[in-house]
């Protein structure tokens, strides 16, 4: 079965013909309200859980100054600095939306579900716990991953430029970072759930992942190496082996599911 007419059919299947242009649009902008919504409720939580979280993403610093030579330590110790008078603003609101968007997670992948329901048969439909389940499960099993390796990724990028150079991260640099680097994971984490998804529209099948293994592995080394901020091999290495063992579970899933 093709992806195109999955895609076209309306969202009740009582009722025929196919979903015009302006009711996807409208669809689409009624789910991202619901996910905008759903984030800033989690924002909200997020600014009481403002100072806890600091003083976890900080360990992982810390950690990595107390093992540098005392030459290289930076002056400031492992407390971050300011550079501008409205750093210390724009830092705190984006911890707090990153805070919001783990607790809301569920919510926006349930509202990207729902958006994909229209295509979806009856049968299909029936998955939404499952793939909101796993999704969230792997997304938030990437922040881990991203957060056990941060140490061993900052200890090769601060030493990099050798003993003549000390590190002085603002506050703002590095919680990007760390941002960048969790999502980044997050993200690659859901590859297993596409596979299946694009397995159950009809576009792959048991047979063709087996057959582009290969290419598909080659595919995951290129996309680990591009995609991680800190492009250390502690970070690729972290992203690649899980995602190439997600590919051949998503082979053993998709020939369970007879596709």
């Amino acid at each position: 079965m093709s992806l195109i007419p999955k895609l076209r059919r309306r969202r009740r299947d009582a009722e025929g013909g196919a979903m015009t242009l302006v009711e996807h649009l409208e669809e689409l902008r009624k789910r991202l309200i619901y996910a905008f919504l759903a984030i800033a409720g989690g924002a909200v939580a997020g600014w009481f859980l403002y100072n806890p979280v600091i003083e976890l993403l900080q360990d992982p610093f810390c950690a990595t100054v107390r093992q540098l030579p005392k030459a290289n330590r930076p002056p400031s110790g492992c407390k971050f600095v300011f550079s501008g008078a409205t750093d210390p603003v724009f830092t705190k609101l984006k911890v707090v939306v990153f805070i919001g968007l783990l607790i809301a997670l569920p919510i926006v992948l349930y509202q990207l579900w729902a958006f994909i329901v229209p295509g979806l048969t009856k049968r299909e439909r029936r998955m939404a716990i499952p793939f909101i389940a796993s999704s969230t499960v792997l997304f938030l099993l990437g922040v881990v991953i991203a957060y056990v390796t941060l140490p061993k990724a900052l200890g090769f990028l601060l030493g990099f430029a050798g003993e003549e150079f000390v590190p002085l991260l603002t506050a703002s640099s590095f919680l990007s970072f760390v941002v960048l680097v969790a999502l980044a994971f997050g993200a690659s984490f859901e590859f297993p759930i596409i596979l299946i998804f694009l397995s159950l529209v009809g576009v792959l099948s048991s047979r063709k992942l087996r057959d582009w293994r290969r290419y598909a592995i080659f595919g995951i080394s290129v996309f680990a190496a591009v995609i991680t901020p800190s492009a250390d091999p502690y970070s690729m290495l972290a992203m690649m082996i899980p995602m190439v063992l997600f590919y051949e579970a998503a082979i053993i899933v998709v020939r369970l599911m007879k596709h």
